[in-house]
């Protein structure tokens, strides 16, 4: 073999052995929709308190605070993230994506499996009672305090499981089509308190409800809350990278302080008992 045959060989592991150790790297391009970018979809337009003001750009809102900090945990930088929309029912249709990951407060469940590949987790929903100054729930502090009164949530949701499985009014719980509809009848008066999600209750008594008031969250056991996953097409290579940069934030509690910062935390809204 002459020098140069050989000098050529060494060439070649070299670059083989170069490119191996650039697999994991965020640059590496083959996995993602545009190589060196991580492109985030979420919806449009995208609401307080997940997107400030419709700008997922600005990192402002928790699910855009949770974006960069997993693209910044899987080596990209914030210039090289790229948004892009899509309505709720695109992102979880079976077939291809123009996207890495979509947040949009999915619900990780069975079903949606079937079509899509989830993240773990970023963030678990609590359900949280909530009412106006002037209805007679606004003095409640327990469970108890509640049975007797007229208690409301949208039907289908885990909110309505929870009025009727943890507060078990007296009157049975009263049925909406939409959050909107129990919100207005919590003002008008026709129910005296509705239960939503914990990011939900923050925003309609902060924004929309006038004297609009937190009485609590239920105790974790009123079937549990909707945990939301990252959306990515089904049987991504991306999925065990994007999951374990979710656990790795979540085991540094990243994802609580992010949730502190954004959606208002838990001071305000004690657990009832």
């Amino acid at each position: 073999m002459t020098r140069r045959s050989l000098t050529a060989i060494i060439v070649a592991a070299s670059a083989t052995l170069a490119l191996a150790g650039c697999a994991g790297d965020a640059s590496g391009g083959g996995d993602y929709v545009t190589e060196g970018k991580f492109t985030i979809a979420t919806g449009e337009p995208a609401y307080f308190p997940w997107v400030l003001d419709d700008d997922p750009e600005s990192g402002e809102g928790f699910e855009a605070a949770v974006a960069y900090a997993v693209a910044d945990e899987l080596g990209f930088s914030a210039d090289d993230v790229v948004w892009v929309r899509s309505t709720f029912e695109q992102a979880i249709a079976p077939g291809p994506k123009d996207f890495d990951v979509n947040l949009q407060q999915f619900s990780i469940t069975d079903e949606r499996k079937q079509n899509v590949d989830f993240s773990s987790p970023y963030y678990e929903t609590t359900q949280v009672v909530i009412t106006v100054d002037s209805s007679p729930a606004a003095a409640a502090t327990s469970i108890a305090d509640l049975k007797d009164l007229l208690v409301g949530a949208q039907t289908g949701t885990t909110s309505f499981d929870a009025v009727e499985e943890v507060i078990a009014p007296t009157a049975g719980a009263q049925v909406f089509n939409t959050n909107d509809d129990a919100k207005l009848a919590l003002q008008s008066g026709t129910v005296d308190a509705i239960v939503v999600d914990l990011p939900t209750a923050f925003y309609l008594t902060g924004v929309e409800l006038d004297g609009g008031k937190i009485i609590g969250q239920l105790p974790a056991t009123a079937g549990g809350g909707d945990a939301f996953g990252l959306v990515l097409a089904k049987g991504s290579p991306l999925t065990a990278d994007v999951t374990a940069a979710v656990d790795a934030l979540r085991e540094r509690g990243t994802l609580d302080e992010l949730a502190a910062a954004w959606l208002g935390g838990e001071g305000g809204a004690p657990v009832l008992e």
